[in-house]
């Protein structure tokens, strides 16, 4: 995670703090977030009467229900079930930090760095690589832990884009949940769906109205995405193998 003696760093499940005591050698303070209370009895007696005790800070509950502090460098090991809300927890936090080194099932991993094209690129794989610079650093066996999981692990890193792309990440998210429901479909298909065009239509009046702006008499949603896929050239457009540039403009 290339950590500097002025660092904090948040670490995210520290276990018994193996790589709490490293850190805290070489960093100016670590918050770690342990759910598990008597985990965390232990790590705070690892630590106690040593120097490190008063450099480490441990924060007990569900870190997806926790505000975050301030840190300068996060390194988490992760379950899978909560990898992608920590990482979106992550890259939506202000202030922004340096980055993040995390360690993931070797599947999720991959989709976040997945490329247009590939069978694993996906909403995660935009989303991430929009707000962020993400690289794999390493495959991870199972063999490297006792006892061993049923699944192979990777790590990653996570850099946040700073300043963040000018857009409306809610909006932006919705447009990529409708697209990747069906990501082999063409656009054309995709917002040819009656659910779909209920939902914009609904979500373009409640627009107007907050807006002040008048609906046309004769307003047909179905038309004017038609019009607007046409105008674009993105009827015939894939959502597996658009990139980011293809979605923003």
């Amino acid at each position: 995670a290339s950590l500097y003696p002025t660092d904090v760093v948040l670490e995210v499940g520290p276990g018994t703090g193996n790589m709490t005591v490293k850190m805290l050698e070489k960093v100016k303070r670590v918050v770690a977030c342990e759910v598990d209370v008597k985990l965390a009895g232990e790590l705070q007696k690892r630590v106690q009467g040593t120097p490190l005790a008063n450099k480490l800070e441990i924060k007990i509950g569900d870190v997806l229900k926790s505000d975050l502090p301030f840190f300068d460098a996060c390194v988490a090991n992760l379950p899978y079930q909560i990898s992608s809300p920590f990482v979106f927890k992550l890259l939506l936090h202000r202030p922004f930090f340096r980055c993040a080194v995390l360690m993931f099932q070797r599947e999720f991993a991959l989709r976040l760095v997945a490329k247009p094209g590939s069978p694993l690129y996906c909403r995660l794989s935009v989303n991430t690589q929009l707000l962020a610079r993400v690289d794999h650093l390493m495959k991870v066996g199972k063999n490297n832990f006792k006892p061993p999981p049923k699944v192979e692990s990777s790590v990653v890193r996570i850099e946040p884009k700073n300043p963040p792309p000018p857009i409306n990440f809610q909006e932006w998210d919705g447009l990529l949940r409708i697209v990747f429901v069906r990501k082999n479909k063409t656009l054309a298909a995709v917002f040819n769906s009656t659910a779909v065009k209920r939902l914009l239509e609904q979500n373009y009046r409640i627009h107007c109205s907050q807006n002040n702006l008048e609906i046309p008499e004769n307003f047909n949603i179905g038309n004017l995405i038609h019009e607007i896929l046409k105008d674009t050239g993105y009827s015939e457009k894939r959502a597996r193998v658009m990139d980011i540039d293809d979605f923003i403009r």
